[in-house]
């Protein structure tokens, strides 16, 4: 066979050839050395955004992505799981899984993000938690494993560093809807976590990436295909996002309902949800609800506080927030309770960041009283606003928007 070249591979993609397996493995490996330069690995990600990529490729360079880094291996008993979320408003479904499902007897090593925009991040949340590490080394998540079943962490330097390089680029050449690469990008970091199955949350509505139910099945059917593809079982939900998930949104508030949701005492969309993405079948569903609704996961949710060095019954960080309470103007029903609106409200007050860099604050954000279709009357709150001052009158704005009653 010819040595491989860049310029072959870039022509045959904008030419609309599928790539083998050796192609795409052999591109990815000179993205992460710098073998090929920025415009050749941007060209390369213009062509697969307007040629696509089938199956075949997307599990090629999902693979060739995982295997850029170190692959995690577990040596513990149990089936090795994780879920994924395409991100959403009010999302603290991890805190309530990963304990749940090591309580069912799983083995959770879940890798998770920070926030971005109007989304909130798994790791944001936790780190509200005062003594709450996200860093830990990979020898200590092995010590984790083991010992509580379950541990929440940070993405590693060593995980998928092809993804880090590619992302960035998609972000400057305006090829971040691209159905494929948004499948290996998800999918590398997660199989890089050594798993044997995988259970996908793809969330459409206002308060989502994908704003419509056939651009969030697009990419659920190519997820599950794909991961499916690669050797791990792999399953998607579609989930509606036009309305915030739960009453909370911000972090440490976020942590406080999944915290009540372990007791037993949560809101019922988020236990129904959590229930749903752990189970395979109707049986196992109705034993994860079992386990919640007696409250028999919140002990592991402590022992995995305490395994990350943080404290479950020290009072959160962030506290002493002042409030706001928006209220009802006249008599009616609640008719939107839009899930963007209130997403950007919780993020002006500080929930969110704009950029990777920047600092949140943990004890900002909104707990929401109404759901669409709920009859208030007039002077019944509908928001409750926690803030420290930043952003206060262009959230009220945001409230004023999202929550209509008519």
């Amino acid at each position: 066979m010819a040595p491989l070249s860049v310029e072959a591979i870039l022509e045959r993609k904008r030419d609309g050839a599928e790539l083998g397996p050796d192609e795409i493995q052999w591109l990815v490996a000179r993205v992460v050395d710098g073998g090929i330069t920025r415009p050749q690995a941007a060209a390369f990600l213009a062509f697969t955004y307007l040629r696509g990529m089938t199956d075949a490729e997307t599990v090629a360079l999902t693979l060739a992505m995982r295997d850029s880094g170190e692959v995690l291996r577990w040596q513990v008993d149990g089936l090795i799981v994780d879920k994924h979320s395409t991100g959403g408003v009010g999302d603290k479904v991890s805190l309530v899984l990963a304990p749940l499902w090591a309580e069912l007897g799983y083995r959770v090593p879940m890798i998770s993000g920070r926030g971005l925009g109007h989304t909130g991040g798994t790791l944001d949340k936790l780190e509200s938690i005062p003594g709450f590490r996200t860093d830990l080394p990979v020898a200590r998540l092995h010590q984790v494993l083991a010992e509580v079943g379950c541990f929440m962490n940070g993405q590693t330097e060593q995980l998928a560093p092809a993804d880090r390089v590619l992302y960035a680029l998609r972000n400057e050449t305006s090829t971040v809807s691209s159905v494929p690469l948004i499948t290996a990008s998800i999918l590398s970091k997660k199989l890089a976590e050594g798993l044997d199955e995988l259970s996908l949350d793809v969330k459409w509505g206002s308060g989502a990436f994908m704003k419509t139910l056939p651009a969030a099945q697009e990419l659920a059917e190519s997820l599950v295909r794909v991961g499916n593809g690669a050797g791990v079982r792999t399953r998607a939900r579609l989930t509606d996002m036009n309305v915030p998930l739960g009453r909370a949104i911000g972090n440490a508030i976020e942590v406080e309902e999944a915290v009540a949701c372990l007791k037993g005492e949560g809101p019922e969309d988020l236990a129904d949800l959590s229930c749903q993405l752990i189970g395979r079948d109707a049986e196992e569903v109705a034993r994860a609800r079992a386990v919640l609704d007696r409250g028999g996961a919140y002990e592991r949710w402590c022992r995995l506080v305490r395994a990350h060095g943080g404290d479950p019954q020290a009072p959160l960080l962030g506290g002493g927030c002042a409030e706001r309470v928006v209220s009802a103007q006249h008599d009616g029903a609640v008719s939107r309770c839009d899930a963007y609106d209130l997403g950007r409200a919780a993020f002006v007050l500080g929930a969110g960041r704009r950029s990777a860099e920047q600092a949140v604050h943990p004890g900002v954000g909104l707990w929401v009283h109404v759901r669409p279709g709920d009859t208030v009357v007039r002077g019944q709150p509908l928001v409750t606003l926690l803030h420290a001052e930043r952003g206060l009158d262009h959230a009220l704005q945001l409230v004023g928007d999202g929550i209509l009653v008519t």
